[in-house]
């Protein structure tokens, strides 16, 4: 056992906390005397007895992985299974499973290796320092991290939210770890990073059921104003998706109105209700109709126009 202290210590010698290159050439020097002079029977019955112990510390590790790799699977299901009973977001959920999973293993991996002998506090101390070396080149990256994290736990925005933000507007089709897919009404795919989508302001279309439709019609000096507003009103009202005070929720019945006296014009402003999903058919329609009636009833729109006064000196 003397030869195989002598190793041990050997290793000691190596360990960067402990390095010394003295002690280690003389350990070792010492070391291969001991081989010279150890009968080989002697040599082979502490080989064996090493072995064996080797190996138990093998199947105890084995052993420990199994066990822990069942453990992981149970607390992994666990977590899935209450998030789901408290209807979370599926993203969150995939979330917190790949962050509790990630982490018991790195714990399970260090317990085997401690398991068979080999000194951890070197280990971990060396992947403390690969972890913050690669936070500070990554630190875009964390930040981003950090985000998502905010944007799961605050949900100010979920998949399927039609939003506005960053510059881009359409739809919330999913939020990653690190970024936010959105997909835009001309169908284009936008890659949001969640550092920025979480600090900036989010205008999302889709928390409330109802949405206010806003339309402002010019028309020209010497309309009848009163007459433009009863046409505006019954055409906002053969609209079915348009709301009124009769549906629950719904502040105010339609509403026109004179808003503004511009320079070559006057401005009468609508504004109506309608559920978030119709507001663009609902837009859109109103504004067709507007263009196409107003006309007829001999209403007009103005251009734009300039007096110019000439005097004669």
């Amino acid at each position: 056992m003397y030869l195989f202290n002598l190793i041990l210590q050997a290793q000691d010698a190596i360990n960067p906390e402990k390095f010394n290159p003295d002690s280690l050439q003389a350990k070792s020097e010492q070391a291969f005397e001991v081989i010279k002079n150890t009968e080989p029977s002697v040599l082979l019955k502490n080989l064996t007895e090493q072995a064996v112990q080797f190996g138990l510390k093998v199947l105890a590790a084995l052993a420990i992985y199994i066990l822990g790799a069942w453990i992981i699977r149970v607390v992994k299901n666990s977590v899935t299974r209450a998030l789901n009973r408290r209807h979370s977001d599926a993203t969150l959920v995939s979330f917190v499973n790949s962050l509790v999973g990630i982490t018991m293993w790195i714990i399970l991996i260090i317990i085997m290796i401690g398991t068979l002998g080999i000194n951890t506090t070197s280990l971990a101390a060396l992947l403390a320092a690969g972890g913050m070396a690669i936070g500070m080149a990554l630190s875009g990256t964390v930040q981003n991290f950090a985000g998502g994290l905010m944007l799961l736990v605050f949900k100010p925005i979920k998949a399927g939210d039609f939003i506005e933000a960053q510059g881009f507007t359409g739809i919330v089709t999913a939020i990653n770890i690190t970024s936010t897919k959105l997909t835009t009404l001309d169908n284009r795919v936008v890659y949001i990073p969640n550092g920025a989508l979480s600090s900036g302001n989010i205008n999302n279309f889709s928390v409330n059921p109802l949405r206010r439709v806003d339309i402002n019609v010019s028309l020209s000096y010497g309309a009848d104003i009163e007459k433009a507003k009863e046409l505006i009103i019954n055409i906002i009202k053969e609209n079915p998706k348009v709301l009124d005070k009769k549906t629950q929720g719904v502040p105010a019945d339609p509403f026109v109105a004179l808003l503004a006296m511009k320079d070559s014009s006057i401005e009468l402003v609508t504004r109506t209700w309608t559920s978030s999903a119709d507001y663009w058919d609902v837009y859109f329609w109103i504004n067709e109709n507007i263009y196409t009636r107003l006309p007829q009833a001999g209403i007009s729109f103005p251009f734009p126009q300039l007096d110019v006064h000439i005097k004669n000196q």
